[in-house]
This record gives C-alpha cells, structure tokens and sequence, in this order.
C-alpha cells in the first residue's frame, strides 16, 4: 500500500434510471442495491481498503448528501467529504478533488470511481488497479479500465487500442464517448473495442496538466485560490468556483481529446449498474428466472425482478419480463423491455403528483 496513492469516490448522482428505488433525496449509491447489507457507497470503499490508506480517500458529493456520507462512512473526517453545491457533471468534481488532493501531495497517484458501480472480482480488481497505479507513477498518462462489451449499447464510452502482446495497458487509438446504435453495433461488430468503465487511474500532475489544456476555464476557476483547500475558507470558495462552472464531463472534455489515454482490459465482473436491467443481469435468479430482493409469493411468473420492501408481503400472479419496484411511496410495474421510460415516468410523477414523488 502506497501513501501517495488517493482514492477520488464520485457519489453525487440521482440515479434517475433506478427509479422509484433511487429518488432524489436518497439516490440509489446509498442503498443496499444488492441486497447484502451494504450500501453501494460502503462496498466501494471496502473495495480500496488494499489500495490506500483510509486517510487518502476523498468522497465527493452534493452538500444534501453529507450526511448520508457521514453515517455511511463514519471512519472519513469532514476534510474527506468535499461537498458540491450543484452538480456539474464529472469534470469538475474530479478537478475540485484532484486540486485539493495536489494542495496536499504534489506527487499523488489517483484512482477515481464512481460510487454506484459493482466489482464482482474484487481480487482482479485490485491487481488491475495495482497495474495501473505503477504505470501513473512512472509516465504522463491517463489510464482507464476497459470492459469487454457485452451488447451495443449507447450509454458508454468506446475505446478502440494498439494491441501489443507484451503490455496489460494499451495505447488508445480511438475514444469514442456515447455513440449512436448504429456506431456502436460496428464497434460491437469488430471486435476491437471496449467499454469505458468510467473508472480512471493517473498521476495528479498528469490530470491537472490536462485540465490546463483541454478544459482551461475549469482549471482557471480551481487554481484560482488554492490556498483556500484544506481549510476553514474552503466551502466559500467551491460555492463560488461551482457557480462559474460549465456542465461537462471528463469524457468529452478531456478523454477524447488527449494523445496519453491508455486502457488496462479489466476482467473484474464490472456493472455500472445503471439500470433495473443491469441489476437483473448480475442477480441470483431462481429456477424460474426471477431476481427477487423482498417478501414475495409468486404465481406463473418469471424472468422477472421484483424489489419490494421486506416488511410488505407481495403476490404476483402471470407476470413474465417485468420489473416490480416499490420504494417509500411509489411502486413501479414495467416491462423490462420498456425500462427506458423509467425517467418519462419519473417526470410524469413529478408534474402530476408533485417532488415528492421523485
């Protein structure tokens, strides 16, 4: 374990594809998602406690959620929960982390993860990290892990690398960030691309050099009073750099554009967990198909996920292919085929019954 090594948690989203279950005042990386006892946010700190010392972890969030942070994460200081007044996407809340991080370590190595993605290989995850943390120190680069696609799907990034036999990292020919199907079932079709997982590995000073040239006005508004990092002065000044920021995330801003990306190919049993049909993929399904999280008794039902609170007894009688979600005041019945209008009825739900609902 390296002291220059810094964990940046990114835990700030809404997570509006997870409705009903995630909901705005308590998104889904708060919740016991898997239902295992522990919140996605807990199983991703667990999941660095190999990698760096607990001291050299840093959560950031939006300022509605300290305290969620607090109770979940009793073992981090107030210094390690950096609160976003607004969110503005990835690029400046791995600018403000990577900032107050470089007022501590000049020379720190950084690995940045979302707080709401699953590792099923927590052993590989750990070598691949190693790997990737090694390379950080020694060279100008910005890694990412890379996942073996497994549908054509438009929610990721693409990564299209050098093949060279004798390295685990790769050079990044292409970095392709959201493309439409018909991109992205080429991509699928060729064989040479990979997801972007979302979760990077680099040094601070490659990062921020970075910022400086592909994101100027980001990094303008961060360095502009470093001195206040790390002290009572610093929740000012956030208040005021989030208020100048731009909606950006470090995938467009940064990723496509630099020559130094490298992909480490990343077998880790890896899940954004983005959606009710990502969690139905990782889940134990019984003889029937069903992933089921609740008190339910079934009636010629399958392939479907159910996840109910388990002080409600549920009935389901005939269902096949369908989500069955309830969380506080909403329940949610939806063929899975159909789960991307889950954010149409999140904003029905707040247009005819008011926030509260979301």
């Amino acid at each position: 374990m390296d002291n220059n090594t810094y964990v940046i948690i990114m835990a700030g989203g809404i997570g509006s594809r997870f409705w009903p279950f995630s909901r705005t005042n308590f998104p889904k990386q708060f919740h016991d998602v898997l239902g295992i006892g522990e919140s996605m946010l807990q199983m991703t700190m667990k999941r660095f406690r190999d990698i760096c010392p607990v001291e050299n972890v840093f959560v950031v969030t939006n300022k509605d959620y300290e305290g969620l942070v607090k109770e979940q994460l009793p073992q981090l200081s107030d210094n390690q929960i950096l609160l976003e007044p607004v969110g503005r996407n990835t690029a400046p809340c791995i600018a403000y982390a990577s900032y107050k991080i470089a007022q501590l370590n000049p020379n720190a190595n950084l690995v940045v993860s979302p707080a709401d993605h699953v590792v099923l290989k927590e052993e590989a995850f750990t070598r691949v990290v190693t790997e990737g943390l090694k390379a950080a120190s020694q060279s100008d680069v910005l890694i990412t892990l890379g996942i073996t696609p497994s549908r054509p799907d438009t929610g990721y990034g693409y990564i299209q690398f050098i093949d060279d036999d004798s390295s685990p990292i790769k050079k990044v020919k292409t970095f392709t960030e959201k493309p439409n199907l018909e991109l992205a079932k080429m991509f699928l079709d060729s064989g040479d691309f990979v997801w972007n997982s979302g979760i990077f590995i680099w040094n601070v000073k490659s990062i921020l050099s970075a910022f400086r040239q592909h994101l100027p006005e980001i990094s303008e508004i961060f360095e502009d009073s470093s001195a206040a990092y790390n002290n009572p002065q610093e929740q000012n000044f956030i208040t005021n750099a989030y208020s100048q920021c731009r909606n950006v995330s470090i995938d467009y801003g940064i990723m496509e554009k630099v020559d130094n990306v490298f992909v480490v190919l990343s077998d880790i049993g890896w899940s954004d967990l983005g959606t009710w049909n990502s969690l139905y993929t990782i889940g134990e399904k019984n003889e029937e198909g069903n992933v089921i999280d609740g008190d339910t008794i079934l009636y010629d039902t399958k392939n479907c996920i159910i996840k109910t609170p388990k002080e409600r007894l549920v009935v389901v009688q005939g269902l096949d292919d369908y989500i069955v979600a309830e969380y506080d005041n909403v329940l949610m019945i939806c063929k899975k085929s159909e789960e991307q209008k889950v954010k149409e009825f999140m904003s029905d739900a707040k247009a005819k019954k008011g926030a509260g609902y979301i």
